[in-house]
C-alpha cells in the first residue's frame, strides 16, 4: 500500500482549468501505469530507447534519419516497402471526409461555423476548406501507422483530424507539418504586415491586389496558439490510436516474448488487460450508485480483464509448464476480486472511517476552508482518498498476494506480488473518487447543502465557506446517523494523516504513518495469529472488516 502512496504527487502540476475529477484520476492512473511499466519491463511504451530487438513505433520511424537504425523484422520492412503510392483523391474522395464537410457547409449556413485555425465565426458566404490537421500524405507514408496495420484513411478522416478552415489558410499549408508552416509563417509576418499596408494605401487597386490583400489578411488572422493546441490535439489521438493497436496486437508480443525471453513482460500485458477492464467498468458506472455497488463492479472488472487476457494471449501462456501459470494467474485473480467482494460485503462494519476520509476530502477539494493553494487542495484531497483506500483493506494485500502460486515464480513472482499491490490501491482510491464524484451519498447531501445554504445566504457571501464545509460534515453524519464528534473527530484525522505523508522522508516513515492510522481506526487485521500458519489452513478465510 505504502508504495502507491509514497509515488502520488510527484511532478503533479494540476491546472485549474482542468477538470478537478479528471485530474485526480489521471494521477491515480499515472502511479498504477509506472509502476506496470516500471515493473515489467514495458518502458518501450512511454519512451523508445535506441535500437532494441523489437520494431517499436519511434524506431521504425527514425529509419532514414538514422543510419544506425533498421528494422528487426523482415516481414515489417516489406509491409513499409510494399504500401500503395499516396494518392490525394482516394483520401478527398473518402465518405467520411465528404459527410464532415458537408456537416461544416451546413453550420456555415447556419452561421455557427467556427474556423479551427483563427477561432472566428465564418461568414456565410466564405470559401472554407476541410484540414487535414495531421496531413493525409504525412499519415499515409507513416512506418509508424504502417507498422501498426492501420488504414490511412482511417485515420487521415476521422473527427479529431478534420478541421474548417478559410481556403487561403488551407491552401497556403499544403502538405506541411503545422509546425513547421507556423515557423514559416511568423517569420514571414513583418513582410506580410508591411505589404498589407501598402496595398491599403492605394487608391486603387487591381483585381489580382485585391486578391493578394484578401489573402494576405486572412492569413493574418491566424491564431498559432489555436493552431498549435488543434495539432496537439490530432497528433495526441492519432499516436493513441497508432500505439494502442500495435503495442497491444499479438504481432508486437510475439516479438517482444522473443527478444526479451522471458515471462515477465507477457505478465505485464496480462496486467494491463486488468487495469484497463476495471477502470471501464468504473467509469462506466451511472450517478447514485453506492460503495458497494461500486467495489462490485471493480471486482467485475478485474475478472473480465483476466478473461480478455486469457483469450489475447492464448498461445503465449499455454507455453509455460504446461498451463502452470494459467492457473497460477487464476488463482491470483480470484484473490485480487475476492478482497472487493469481501470488502463490499463487510462495508458495514468500516463504513464511518471510509465516509469520513470521503468527507474530509469532499471538504479539501470542494470548499476549502482552510484555503490552500490550488496545487496544495489537489494533492491533499489525492492523499486523503488513497488513505481512506489503503483503510479499507489495512496492510493484508502484500502479504495475501505472496501466498498465491504465482509468487512462487522465479523472477516474476516477487514482482507481481509488488506490482498487485499497487494496483489493488489505485483501484481502491479511483473508486473512492468515483464514489466522491458520483453516489447517491453525495449527492443527498449538496442536495440538503444547496437547501441550507439559500436559507443561510451562503451562496452571496465568499467568506462562509469554512461554515459551508462544516454544514457538509454535519449533513453527512446525519444522513447515516453518525455520532457527529467522533465522525468530525475521524475526518481531521484524515488530514492529519495527509500531512504527515506529505512529509514523510522515507518508505520506512511512511509504512509507519500507515500502521499508525490503522491503529488510531481500530482496524482488525483479517487473520489471526501468525500469518503463514493462518493461511496454512485452507479452512480460514481473510476478513476485512
Amino acid at each position: 500500500m505504502d508504495g502507491f502512496i509514497s509515488e502520488l504527487n510527484k511532478d503533479f502540476s494540476p491546472k485549474p482549468e482542468e477538470n478537478v475529477f479528471t485530474s485526480i484520476w489521471n494521477e491515480y492512473e499515472r502511479v498504477i501505469l509506472q509502476s506496470l511499466i516500471t515493473s515489467f519491463g514495458l518502458d518501450f511504451l512511454v519512451q523508445d530507447q535506441h535500437g532494441g530487438d523489437v520494431d517499436t513505433i519511434h524506431n521504425v520511424r527514425e529509419i532514414g534519419k538514422d543510419p544506425n537504425m533498421r528494422y528487426k523484422n523482415k516481414k515489417n520492412a516489406e509491409a513499409y516497402a510494399n504500401r500503395e503510392q499516396y494518392d490525394t483523391r482516394k483520401y478527398h474522395r473518402d465518405k467520411r471526409y465528404i459527410e464532415i464537410n458537408r456537416k461544416a457547409s451546413e453550420s456555415k449556413k447556419n452561421g455557427t461555423l467556427e474556423d479551427a485555425y483563427t477561432g472566428k465565426t465564418v461568414a456565410r458566404n466564405a470559401k472554407m476548406d476541410l484540414d487535414h490537421v495531421v496531413s493525409a500524405k504525412e499519415i499515409h507514408n507513416d512506418p509508424g501507422r504502417i507498422l501498426a496495420g492501420l488504414e490511412g484513411t482511417d485515420l487521415a478522416n476521422s473527427e479529431d483530424n478534420l478541421k474548417s478552415t478559410d481556403r487561403s489558410i488551407n491552401r497556403s499549408m499544403q502538405d506541411k507539418n503545422i509546425e513547421d508552416y507556423l515557423q514559416k509563417w511568423e517569420a514571414n509576418r513583418p513582410q506580410r504586415q508591411e505589404r498589407i499596408n501598402e496595398l491599403k494605401i492605394k487608391d486603387s487597386l487591381s483585381d489580382k491586389e485585391r486578391k493578394e490583400l484578401t489573402k494576405l489578411e486572412k492569413l493574418e488572422q491566424i491564431d498559432p496558439e489555436k493552431m498549435r493546441a488543434e495539432n496537439k490535439k490530432a497528433r495526441t489521438a492519432y499516436e493513441r490510436k497508432i500505439a494502442g493497436t500495435y503495442y497491444t496486437g499479438s504481432k508486437f508480443l510475439k516479438d517482444t516474448t522473443i527478444a526479451v525471453g522471458k515471462r515477465g513482460a507477457a505478465m505485464g500485458f496480462v496486467f494491463m488487460e486488468i487495469w484497463m477492464a476495471a477502470k471501464e467498468e468504473i467509469q462506466a458506472l451511472s450517478s447514485g450508485k453506492d460503495l458497494k455497488d461500486m467495489l462490485e463492479a471493480v471486482a467485475t472488472g478485474v475478472k473480465r480483464g483476466m478473461e480478455n487476457a486469457k483469450a489475447k494471449y492464448k498461445e503465449f501462456l499455454a507455453k509455460f509448464k504446461e498451463g502452470f501459470l494459467a492457473g497460477a494467474l487464476a488463482s491470483l485473480t480470484t484473490t485480487i476480486c475476492n478482497i472487493f467482494f469481501t470488502t463490499a460485503k463487510n462495508l458495514v462494519k468500516c463504513i464511518r472511517q471510509i465516509y469520513a476520509s470521503v468527507i474530509q476530502a469532499g471538504k479539501v477539494l470542494l470548499f476549502n476552508p482552510d484555503n490552500l493553494s490550488f496545487g496544495d487542495r489537489m494533492k491533499t484531497t489525492i492523499t486523503i482518498l488513497a488513505t481512506g483506500a489503503s483503510v479499507l483493506v489495512g496492510s493484508a494485500v502484500g502479504e495475501l498476494m505472496s501466498k498465491t502460486p504465482i509468487a512462487t515464480i522465479p523472477e516474476v513472482g516477487p514482482v507481481v506480488v509488488t506490482f498487485c499491490s499497487s494496483l489493488v490501491s489505485g483501484l481502491l482510491s479511483c473508486t473512492l473518487l468515483i464514489f466522491l464524484d458520483r453516489s447517491k451519498f453525495i449527492n443527498d447531501i449538496i442536495n440538503g447543502l444547496n437547501e441550507l445554504s439559500s436559507l443561510n445566504g451562503f451562496q452571496t457571501v465568499v467568506d462562509k465557506y469554512r461554515e459551508i464545509a462544516d454544514a457538509f460534515e454535519r449533513l453527512a453524519a446525519k444522513l447515516e446517523s453518525f455520532d457527529i464528534e467522533k465522525f468530525r473527530a475521524e475526518t481531521e484525522e484524515y488530514s492529519k494523516i495527509a500531512a504527515k505523508i506529505g512529509n514523510a522522508g522515507s518508505e520506512q516513515e511512511l509504512n509507519n504513518i500507515l500502521h499508525s492510522a490503522y491503529k488510531i481506526f481500530n482496524i482488525k487485521i483479517p487473520w489471526k495469529g501468525d500469518f503463514d500458519s493462518f493461511m496454512g489452513n485452507k479452512s480460514n478465510h481473510l476478513v476485512f472488516e
